[in-house]
């Protein structure tokens, strides 16, 4: 309290837990930061979605229900023309996680630099990078995994194939963020700038593919690429996560959301891997066989 009161890089958020603003610290960065962001409180909505466990529930049945209803309902119908739209969607996911990338990257890579590694897995994140300007988009984060599943209803009315891959990761990225979010995961802060940051690139290149203006020397190995890069960072830091839990009892981190993340990241890095096979190198090798 003492030290929130002198120094006005610190605040206190509802949890009466004082937590230092990253833009404080950087006044070349600081005026590109508004100051709603700067004394963000993001502890009334972490509370709300506490008391709320079955909403991420209740939303993954009602988006398997609406996969199978809306695949049946299109089955003897044309594909819709919603190429427009979709590039719309892609292009606001793909700034808006540009814009999350660019406020939680600085704070992950000042957190690094300024604390040990142990810190940055096994603190309290409310102190850490869960609060203020970061906070308020970390918390966006895990709420944008509601409109993402937005993704499937253009594949649907498109009739596109929906791959296994495609529907799992939906269900399993929200049920996860929530659980990771209201648990107070310390390592989420990894998570999030990682998705961040590959969103970014891949909305990017979906919104100029449904425009047809892809760039001839771009080539989506590299998506596929940075997502299977993303896999073995999160699978690393999970493991890390088991070693700090396992030496430091004083660790924040929770066994069942770190397990969760370990499974998760694991069966991701597989199924990408084997459709980063499938799709790249396969066709090329059966049509070697045919000739």
């Amino acid at each position: 309290m003492d030290n929130a009161e002198t120094d006005p890089c610190v605040s206190i958020n509802s949890d009466g837990i004082a937590y230092r603003e990253f833009s404080c610290d950087y006044p070349q960065l600081e005026p590109f930061y508004l100051n709603f962001e700067k004394k963000y409180d993001p502890i009334p909505v972490l509370r709300w979605m506490s008391e709320h466990p079955m909403i991420p529930v209740a939303a993954v049945v009602i988006y398997g229900f609406l996969i199978v209803w809306g695949q049946h309902v299109m089955k003897k119908r044309p594909a819709w023309n919603w190429r427009n739209a979709m590039a719309v969607w892609n292009l606001s996911l793909s700034i808006f996680s540009w814009i999350g990338m660019f406020r939680t990257a600085p704070q992950l890579a000042s957190n690094l630099y300024h604390l040990p590694l142990r810190d940055n897995l096994c603190e309290d994140p409310r102190e850490t990078y869960g609060s203020g300007s970061s906070g308020l988009w970390v918390q966006l984060f895990i709420l944008s995994k509601f409109p993402e599943l937005v993704d499937t209803f253009f594949i649907v009315i498109h009739k596109k194939p929906l791959i296994f891959l495609h529907w799992y990761h939906h269900i399993t990225v929200l049920l996860y963020c929530w659980h990771s979010y209201v648990t107070k995961s310390p390592p989420g802060i990894f998570f999030v700038v990682m998705n961040y940051s590959v969103h970014a690139t891949m909305y990017g290149y979906y919104f100029l593919m449904a425009m047809k203006l892809r760039p001839k020397w771009f080539n989506p190995m590299i998506i596929t690429t940075f997502q299977i890069s993303q896999m073995v960072v999160g699978v690393v830091v999970t493991m890390l996560g088991f070693y700090y839990y396992t030496t430091d009892p004083t660790c924040k981190i929770e066994r069942e959301n770190n397990t969760a993340a370990f499974v998760m990241y694991g069966s991701y890095l597989f199924l990408f891997l084997q459709f980063f096979v499938g799709r790249y190198f396969k066709p090329k090798a059966q049509k070697q066989k045919s000739v």
